[in-house]
C-alpha cells in the first residue's frame, strides 16, 4: 500500500498545470501563468456591448492603450495613454505597412484603478507626463502592455517610459528608468515600433523581458523595494513577447520567446538553462504551458513555427534543420504560428489563432492536427488572445465582435456577439464577470443571475 501511495505522489508531481484560477483574481496577462483558462465563471449565453444585453456596466477609458484588464479581488487595473493632442489613434487591420505614428505629442501615461462590481474609478494616476522617447507603430499604442497585480502592488510598464510600481491603493512605490529602448522592425530599426512586453509577478520580484535593437536583456527587480536581484544580458532582436515562468516539479523556469532563441532562464539568478533556435524574426506571443510541455509559437514567415519544449531542457536544443524534434522538443511545426494572438491550451487540445482568423486545433501531447477553420470576420483580423471558460473559447476581433466557438474536437461556432467598438486587447475573467476592453470603454459582461 506505501508503494502505491508514494507513485501516486510522485505521479501527481510530475504533473504540472498552470497555477490554479482564485475565483476573482486576474493578476496579468491572460490570468495565472498566461493560461487564458477560468472556468466556473457562468457567463451568459448573450451579450454584447451594442445591444447592452448583460453589460453590467461600462466605463470609458480616455486615451489609448492595448494593454488588457487585471483584477484583483473588487479591483481592475488598466493602464492608457492620454495624447494631449485630440484625436490620437492606431490604424487597425490586416496589412503589413511597418512605418510609424505621427504621434510625437507629449503624452500622460496613466494606471487607473476601477470597482469590479460597478465600474467606477477609484484612482487614476499619471506614472510619466511629457513628450514620448520612442516612436510607435501606427497599430500599436505608448500602453499596449498589460499592467501586473499580487494584490498588494501593481507594476506598469511603459517601455522607454519606464517601469512604474503602484500600491493597489494608488500610492507610488518605485520606478525604474531604462531611457530610450529601441523596439524597431529587426531589418529596420529606425521605424520604432514601441513596446508591448508586459511585465510578470513572480514569488516577491518583477521581471521584464526587453530585447531590444542594442543590449537586450531581462532583469528581475525585488517588488517591494525595486533593488535588482539579476539583470540576464543576451543578444537578442526586438520581441513583443511576455516572459512566463513554468513552476516545474524539480525546477522553475522563466520562458522567453524571442527571434535569436527561445529560451529558459533560472527565476533564482537569470541564469540561461537552455534555448531553441530557429525561430522567427519577429516574435509576440507568450509562452505557455501544461503538464510538461511548453508551447512557444510566432508567426512571422516563412518560419511562422508552433515548438512544444520538454519541461527539464538543458543546454541547446536546436535540432538539425531537417528535424522537427528530438529528445528535448516533443514536436514542431513550421507555417502555422500565430502572429500576435498567444496560443490556448484548454482540456488537452492547443488551439492556434492566426491574425486572419484562421484557427487551428491540435492535440497538444501529439501534435496531430485535429481542425483547421475559419473565424468569419468582417475583415481587420485578431490581435487580441484566445480565452476559455466552461467549455467555450472565446474569439475577440479587431472588428469589435467576440466569437464564440465550443471547446474540444468538433469545431462549432456558437455565437457572435458584438461590443460596438474596435477590440484590440484580450479579456480577462474574474468571479462570475468577463471584462472586456475595447478601444473607448472597459465592459463588464455578467450573467444577470449573479
Amino acid at each position: 500500500m506505501k508503494r502505491i501511495s508514494w507513485a501516486l505522489v510522485f505521479a501527481v508531481l510530475a504533473t504540472v498545470r498552470p497555477v490554479a484560477q482564485a475565483p476573482d483574481r486576474w493578476p496579468s496577462f491572460r490570468g495565472p501563468s498566461a493560461s487564458g483558462v477560468a472556468d466556473g465563471v457562468g457567463l451568459p449565453d448573450a451579450f454584447g456591448g451594442a445591444t447592452g444585453a448583460n453589460v453590467a456596466w461600462t466605463t470609458a477609458i480616455p486615451g489609448l492603450g492595448h494593454g488588457s484588464p487585471v483584477v484583483w479581488g473588487d479591483r481592475v487595473f488598466v493602464t492608457t495613454a492620454v495624447s494631449s493632442r485630440g484625436g490620437a489613434t492606431f490604424k487597425p487591420g490586416l496589412y503589413g505597412e511597418g512605418t510609424a505614428s505621427e504621434d510625437r505629442s507629449s503624452q500622460q501615461w496613466k494606471i487607473v484603478a476601477l470597482d469590479a462590481r460597478t465600474g467606477k474609478i477609484l484612482w487614476d494616476r499619471t506614472a510619466y507626463e511629457g513628450v514620448p522617447r520612442d516612436k510607435r507603430h501606427i497599430k500599436n499604442t505608448y500602453a499596449s502592455s498589460t499592467p501586473a497585480t499580487d494584490g498588494r502592488y501593481v507594476a506598469a510598464f511603459f517601455g522607454s517610459q519606464g517601469l512604474h510600481v503602484y500600491t493597489v491603493d494608488g500610492e507610488p512605490v518605485w520606478k525604474k528608468d531604462f531611457g530610450h529602448l529601441d523596439f524597431g522592425a529587426y531589418d529596420l530599426p529606425e521605424y520604432e515600433w514601441g513596446s508591448a512586453t508586459s511585465p510578470i509577478i513572480y514569488q516577491d520580484m518583477v521581471i521584464v523581458q526587453c530585447d531590444l535593437h542594442g543590449p537586450s536583456f531581462v532583469m528581475a527587480f525585488d517588488l517591494k523595494t525595486g533593488e535588482t536581484r539579476w539583470r540576464s544580458e543576451r543578444d537578442e532582436l526586438p520581441s513583443w513577447s511576455t516572459p512566463t515562468v513554468y513552476p516545474g516539479a524539480g525546477r522553475a523556469e522563466v520562458v522567453t520567446n524571442s527571434p535569436n532563441y527561445i529560451r529558459g532562464l533560472d527565476p533564482a539568478t537569470g541564469r540561461e538553462l537552455w534555448r531553441l533556435g530557429r525561430s522567427s524574426k519577429i516574435t509576440a506571443p507568450t509562452p505557455v504551458f501544461d503538464g510538461d510541455l511548453i508551447v512557444v509559437a510566432s508567426g512571422r514567415g516563412p518560419e511562422r513555427p508552433i515548438n512544444v519544449i520538454k519541461a527539464g531542457a538543458t543546454g541547446d536544443i536546436t535540432p538539425p534543420a531537417d528535424e522537427m524534434s528530438n529528445g528535448q522538443l516533443a514536436w514542431s511545426k513550421r507555417g502555422r504560428g500565430s502572429y500576435m494572438p498567444t496560443p490556448l491550451i484548454y482540456r488537452g487540445y492547443l488551439y492556434v489563432l492566426a491574425n486572419q482568423g484562421v484557427f487551428d486545433c491540435y492535440e497538444l501531447a501529439t501534435g496531430r492536427e485535429v481542425y483547421r477553420q475559419r473565424i468569419p470576420h468582417t475583415g481587420s483580423g485578431f490581435s487580441a488572445s484566445p480565452v476559455a471558460s466552461d467549455g467555450r473559447i472565446y474569439l475577440s476581433s479587431e472588428d469589435g465582435d467576440i466569437f464564440v466557438v465550443t471547446a474540444g474536437p468538433e469545431f462549432e461556432l456558437v455565437g457572435t456577439h458584438p461590443m460596438g467598438e474596435l477590440l484590440m486587447a484580450t479579456p480577462a475573467f474574474a468571479g462570475d464577470t468577463m471584462f472586456v476592453r475595447g478601444v473607448e470603454h472597459l465592459f463588464a459582461i455578467r450573467s444577470p443571475r449573479h
